[in-house]
């Protein structure tokens, strides 16, 4: 959802006032209608040394995840009496946007993206089971085409059911924003800089909570209810694709 992350989009809005973001057809840019979600591939377990991984496509966004722990604080300051540690961290490849900028970890953006990545896996992962411990969640953005958020916290939680962690459930995130009075689900990129509302939404989708809401800028509240409504529904499809590739995987390690 981090429209921003990806460098000055002030001098791209103004050459593309003329694009036309849904055709008479009502179709986008990529051949999507608005309620449809960009192709999601998932591999759930690609890394073997870690606790738990998986990659992650959401269109050409691709995202990595993995997962360490739950195992001793690193540091004795981190230690909490009463739940786990989560320990979170957000970066960007430096070939992941067409910039050629260096982005260091430290940077605004990456740090504000980690937060929101711990509060919102905080919101489901079992923390009390595990006093004084720590859980560590890495995501790396490969390619950025949008939607970089919702796409590592979908990661994320693919990662966590590969490790074994207990959750309360899925969390799921997705983009939506209202282009030409129409809610748009899982922007990409140039869908993004548009000069439209854009709603970064998480939820838990079976007890139907929402634990992440980023707007990037205002929605008029006549508008908000049926943007949000979009953006759970679209949470729910992405529910359904994380949970059939996991059902996947854990079918193929009995096989094998």
């Amino acid at each position: 959802g981090f429209s921003h992350l990806t460098g000055d989009s002030k001098q791209k809005k103004t050459e593309m006032a003329g694009l036309e973001f849904l055709s008479p057809e009502g179709l986008r840019i990529d051949g999507r209608r608005s309620h449809e979600l960009r192709k999601i591939n998932c591999t759930v377990g690609p890394l073997a040394q870690a606790d738990g991984s998986a990659r992650l496509e959401q269109g050409n966004t691709k995202v990595l995840a993995t997962v360490y722990g739950p195992h001793e604080v690193s540091s004795r300051s981190k230690a909490v009496h009463d739940r786990a540690f989560i320990n979170c961290q957000f970066s960007m490849a430096t070939f992941s946007t067409g910039e050629r900028k260096k982005r260091s970890k430290g940077d605004r953006r990456s740090i504000e993206a980690t937060s929101l990545l711990r509060q919102t896996l905080e919101s489901t992962i079992l923390m009390e089971l595990f006093p004084r411990s720590q859980i560590d969640v890495y995501v790396q953005v490969l390619q950025s085409d949008g939607g970089n958020l919702a796409a590592c916290i979908n990661a994320a939680t693919l990662a966590l059911i590969d490790a074994g962690i207990p959750m309360k459930e899925y969390v799921c995130s997705c983009t939506v924003g209202y282009i030409e009075d129409t809610p748009f689900v899982d922007l990409n990129y140039v869908e993004e800089t548009a000069k439209g509302p854009l709603l970064t939404v998480a939820t838990l989708p079976k007890s139907r909570k929402i634990v992440l809401l980023l707007m990037e800028s205002t929605v008029h509240e006549d508008n908000l209810k049926k943007v949000l409504e979009k953006g759970m529904k679209a949470c729910d499809m992405v529910y359904t694709v994380l949970n059939t590739s996991v059902r996947e995987h854990v079918l193929q390690n009995i096989q094998t």
